[in-house]
């Protein structure tokens, strides 16, 4: 049964159900990209990502890329290098986590679902901020604060550009 022909059905037979079911669906989807740096010695970069409140509470995070492959979970030592990701949540993890956590990527622009259940904890008309911060070994630190205002039911759509270690960010609702 494809997608279309259950919609009809459910319209046919639930209108009301199909109306909230799809007011409610606003998935958002952040795109992060890893520019291509003329270095001699290049790594990719740590990053993580996570959502907080205009107080700059973490709400919840969201990616964690980092070199989950070394021994003796040894790519967890260089974490502390995403300071303010860190501070702020990073040390009291227990990771890997699941869902969250994943290898470093490549230059390249790279898609992050934002689930669900993460958004369930956002409260319509809140103002909140998706950051991104980034380390890169024999490189630099940056971060890159995307503020948006959370509705349910509204259509969002932010860019904000990095100056070294990151390129654009984009947040929108799919």
């Amino acid at each position: 049964m494809t997608r279309d022909h259950l919609l009809r059905i459910l319209s046919r037979c639930a209108p009301g159900l199909l109306g909230a079911a799809t007011a409610s669906a606003a998935p958002l989807v952040a795109t992060v990209e890893i520019p291509a740096l003329d270095v001699a010695e290049y790594h990719r970069p740590y990053v993580a990502i996570w959502i907080e409140t205009a107080d700059k509470t973490v709400i919840a995070n969201v990616g964690v890329w980092y070199d989950v492959d070394m021994k003796n979970d040894e790519g967890e030592t260089w974490l502390k290098d995403l300071r303010q990701w860190w501070r702020k949540t990073g040390r009291e993890l227990d990771l890997p986590i699941d869902g969250v956590s994943g290898p470093t990527r490549p230059v390249g622009v790279h898609e992050v679902s934002i689930p669900e259940a993460l958004l369930a904890k956002l409260s319509a008309g809140g103002d909140y901020a998706l950051v991104v911060e980034a380390s890169r070994e024999v490189g630099g630190r940056e971060v890159v604060r995307l503020p948006f205002a959370w509705a349910a039911d509204a259509s969002i759509a932010a860019t904000a550009g990095g100056q070294s270690e990151l390129g654009a960010i984009t947040l929108k609702t799919r």
